[in-house]
């Protein structure tokens, strides 16, 4: 899979670009900010994106989302519990001076549980809330892939300061990927660095709270 990270807005979010080797068609996972941009990535690559996948709703992960639905053509999946939050964004901005964005109504709804074919992929929606009430992780068996949003990072985890957030149920959102998912599947977050599940395990101090 060929894999592109693009780091956009004022929180240094990671939007990705995803595609099978050679393939004309990709994904587009958490278009933050800066469509433009974002834009002129999926012309140069010349492919069709044929999916726009949310792993939740906080504005540094979908502030793109309406001009690049717009753009693309492409259906946007959203965590079912935050359908509300894309469909209104700016009222979920907890601090002044960001955006304006533009919100959108999802296409698709996802809840965990699902299995997705797209792109020539097949996907697997994971329910990880903690970070946000709504949260799910996209993983792809195939390709050993996780698109993690802000769940799980390179020696860190996903705030839970925020309105719906929760310290344990993020510990253990993130247990059941370490469970499920074997060591070398690569976690492609939404911020920071690339890493994979068992160099998490072996060195994320909050992995270790987990064994405690």
């Amino acid at each position: 899979m060929d894999a592109r990270c693009f780091t956009v807005g004022m929180v240094a979010e990671n939007t990705w670009l995803a595609r099978r080797d050679g393939s004309d068609r990709a994904l587009l996972i958490d278009p933050g900010d800066e469509p433009g941009r974002l834009q002129a990535a999926v012309d140069e690559l010349g492919v069709i994106v044929e999916a726009i996948l949310v792993t939740h709703c906080h504005f540094d992960h979908v502030g793109a989302v309406a001009p690049m639905a717009r753009a693309t053509g492409a259906p946007v999946y959203c965590p079912k519990l935050e359908v509300p939050v894309l469909a209104d964004i700016m009222a979920w901005v907890p601090w002044a001076g960001i955006g304006p964005f533009e919100s959108y109504d999802a296409d698709e709804v996802v809840e965990g549980g699902e299995r997705l074919e797209l792109a020539g992929m097949e996907i697997d929606v994971l329910f990880t809330p903690g970070h946000s009430p709504g949260h799910v992780s996209y993983s792809i068996p195939g390709e050993q892939a996780l698109f993690s949003g802000d769940v799980l990072f390179q020696n860190s985890i996903g705030r839970t300061d925020l309105p719906g957030g929760d310290h344990a149920t993020l510990l253990r959102s993130i247990a059941g990927l370490v469970d499920a998912l074997p060591e070398e599947t690569r976690v492609l977050p939404g911020h920071m660095g690339a890493t994979t599940l068992g160099a998490e395990r072996r060195t994320n101090p909050f992995l270790h709270e987990l064994s405690a």
